[in-house]
This record gives C-alpha cells, sequence and structure tokens, in this order.
C-alpha cells in the first residue's frame, strides 16, 4: 500500500511539471542596461584595453599599502600571514622558486586588474582607480620596476615591461583567437 501512494505522488509531481505546467511565462528580473553592464565589463588586458581614466604615484601607493595590505602581506610585501608580494627575481628555475609580482608576473596591467578586482580583502573593488594606480605603482617601485618617482596611468602602465614578460609562452591554439573589444 504504501508503494502505490509513492507512486501515485510522484505521477501527481510529473504532471505538475509536464511541459504546459513549465510553459507558463515567468516574468522575472529585466534585460540589463548598457550603463549596467558597463558596471561589471571591468577586466583590463596586457596591452592596456580596459584600463581607466585616473593615475597615481609611489609615494601615494604606500600610504594606501599601509592602510589595506599591510595586515595581510606584511611591511613593505614580506613576512605577513598572506602571499609574499615582493622579491624572488632569479628564483623561477631554481628547486625553490619564489612567485611574486617581481619574479612571477608577466604583466603590470594583470597586477591591476586582479587588486581592481579582488583586492582588499575583505573588501574587493572598494578602491578608487587612482588608488589603484598608486597602489600598483608602490608594488612595482617595492620590485624594482618603476623608479620611486613613478606616476602610472592609463597611458604608461600596459608600456612596463616585467622581469617575466617571457617567462609565459602561449598555446599555439589560442593565438588565432581575436580581441573582441
Amino acid at each position: 500500500m504504501h508503494s502505490i501512494k509513492t507512486v501515485i505522488i510522484a505521477a501527481a509531481a510529473a504532471a505538475l511539471l509536464s511541459d504546459s505546467a513549465l510553459a507558463f511565462p515567468y516574468d522575472f528580473g529585466r534585460p540589463a542596461t548598457k550603463e549596467e553592464m558597463a558596471l561589471w565589463d571591468i577586466d583590463v588586458r596586457p596591452d592596456g584595453t580596459g584600463l581607466p581614466p585616473g593615475g597615481g604615484t609611489v609615494a601615494e601607493g604606500k600610504a594606501i599599502y599601509a592602510d589595506n595590505c599591510e595586515g595581510c602581506h606584511g611591511e613593505a610585501g614580506q613576512g605577513g600571514i598572506k602571499d609574499r608580494l615582493v622579491g624572488g627575481q632569479g628564483t623561477l628555475a631554481t628547486g625553490h622558486p619564489v612567485k611574486t609580482i617581481g619574479s612571477f608576473w608577466p604583466y603590470a596591467t594583470t597586477l591591476y586588474d586582479y587588486i581592481r578586482r579582488a583586492m582588499p580583502y575583505p573588501a574587493p573593488g572598494s578602491l578608487s582607480d587612482d588608488e589603484t594606480y598608486a597602489l600598483v605603482a608602490y608594488l612595482l617601485n617595492l620590485n624594482g620596476i618603476v623608479p620611486e618617482d613613478a606616476r602610472l596611468d592609463q597611458s604608461n602602465l600596459a608600456k612596463i615591461r616585467m622581469p617575466n614578460r617571457d617567462g609565459f609562452v602561449p598555446d599555439p591554439e589560442f593565438r588565432t583567437i581575436t580581441n573582441s573589444r
């Protein structure tokens, strides 16, 4: 008897979920506007496509780092509870590679993109574009990539040649993908 009830309940549920029941036109939400989509379209490519207007200096970045990053990454990008950000140059081909911004990352624009999207913890996306440029300038300076008086912006960030730029070899299968922007 128990199995007959189970079959009847299953048949009733199947009827409710039939094509006619699913054909009910749900009216949830609305299409996003171009302005709303632009808020999410913030990726920055290696060639600098997608970098916003603005800029920042090493000195400005030092203060931003102290307020937002030092607690996790340590003073001057080392010794914190999270990833080390500074040093490691020349270690990638050794038995103990130290992967940092200065030793591993191939593009300065990737650093900007990552900080803009994912940092600082626990409030990603809370830095302004100018603050992000300044923080990138500071971190690149700590790694000996830009001078202490550097000011980074939309016009010069993509021109920075990172030490490991040639350490990444694109897969030939993906070289034919064209830029969709």
